[in-house]
């Protein structure tokens, strides 16, 4: 199969923090050091050639960006400050807007500007939400006045809307996540050739790396805080996502009573609150690899999550104290930064390596296995 070189290729990933490929002259010191570098994942140093000779097809059909950790080990140690370990972040930026077919990853991406005006836009028509209905929101509140003596969310949401809302957004979130994820598998897999009892026999990986992201853990330059503290990060987001879009009928409760799902939701806050601020410390003070180089898509999306998980519970507190009107104006403001957080940053941004790292994971496996029954030689596969 020939490839075409693409002479261009470095203005196409400057916007994305690739700027530095080209200080790079291969000494493969980066694969040397890096201790998920083996067997047939010979990265970062086989991925930045790519990138050196216009190898664009190469790039996208590859999965080594997506089996880098970011120890920052290769950085730490790269002869020519060539920042392996940030070209690797900055392609899963550069992979991230080729996957997706609408072009939202890439205009974030390349115009920070434009990722405040989608969260902006998203942020707008929620709040006409609850202005415009007038059998929601505050429409419906100005019908039952008694709602502004003590809290009646009843009265200002009902659950049955809220639930039917929540249900379709998960449904449009998934589509724009799965549609994605649909084209990863086939920008990677095209022309591979891989046999359907490969795909079979290899899919459990994906869902032991989508809940653990296990490898983290082999990562050099002690890493194991940033693996413990990402599976803290996601069952606390898993936690609130689960409360509200599964289990909103007992977690939206209509009186200033702690009801048991509140446990839950305090579980998820707190874990959320706690996380996102020690991130964004470290982000702050730049003392590892990981946090030297923070793109804006980084910081967008650690402040919107602190953020939801603030006004999420000030609104608890406020309708536990019976305080109508703060009760009523949080909940908005909260779903104001739920909504775009969930539906522009979710599937076209940072959070999408969520789907993508163990899909790659699964990829590498798969390829492996078909490479072990075309050769008859044993299996490298990623455990």
């Amino acid at each position: 199969m020939g490839y075409r070189l693409h002479a261009n290729l470095e203005k196409n990933l400057a916007p994305f923090g690739g700027e530095t490929f080209n200080k790079c002259f291969n000494c493969g010191n980066c694969t040397a050091v890096c201790a998920l570098s083996k067997d047939d994942n010979t990265f970062p140093r086989r991925y930045i050639r790519y990138m050196q000779l216009g190898l664009k097809e190469k790039m996208i059909e590859s999965v080594d960006p997506w089996l880098c950790y970011y120890c920052g080990t290769c950085s730490d140690t790269c002869p020519r400050e060539a920042e392996p370990g940030e070209l690797m972040m900055a392609s899963r930026r550069w992979l991230t807007s080729l996957y997706d077919w609408t072009g939202l990853s890439r205009l974030m991406y390349r115009n920070h500007n434009a990722q405040f005006i989608l969260l902006l836009i998203v942020a707008a028509l929620v709040f006409l939400g609850f202005i415009v209905p007038a059998d929601f929101g505050f429409g419906l509140l100005a019908q039952h006045p008694e709602a502004y003596e003590t809290v009646m969310m009843e009265k200002f949401t009902p659950v049955e809307t809220v639930h039917l809302a929540d249900w379709i957004f998960a449904g449009l979130l998934s589509f724009f996540l799965l549609s994605n994820a649909g084209r990863m598998v086939y920008k990677v897999m095209k022309g591979q050739g891989a046999p359907l009892g490969a795909y079979i026999t290899q899919f459990p990986k994906l869902f032991v790396h989508g809940l653990t992201q296990k490898r983290w853990k082999d990562c050099d330059n002690d890493v194991r805080k940033h693996w413990i503290r990402h599976i803290f990060l996601v069952t606390g987001y898993a936690t609130m996502f689960i409360l509200v879009v599964v289990f909103l009928p007992a977690f939206q409760v209509n009186d200033t009573t702690v009801h048991y799902t509140s446990y839950f939701g305090y579980y998820g806050t707190a874990v959320l609150l706690f996380v996102t601020v020690w991130m964004m410390i470290d982000r702050l003070r730049k003392r590892e690899q990981i946090t030297k180089k923070s793109h804006a898509t980084d910081w967008t999306f650690l402040v919107l999550l602190f953020f939801v998980a603030l006004t999420g519970i000030l609104m608890h507190l406020f309708r536990i104290y019976d305080w109508p009107i703060g009760t009523y104006v949080m909940y908005m403001i909260h779903l104001m930064v739920a909504v775009p957080m969930l539906l522009v940053e979710v599937p076209f941004g940072k959070w999408a390596h969520l789907i993508y790292r163990p899909i790659a994971v699964y990829l590498q496996a798969v390829k492996a296995k078909a490479r072990e029954r075309r050769v008859g030689a044993p299996s490298l596969v990623t455990s």
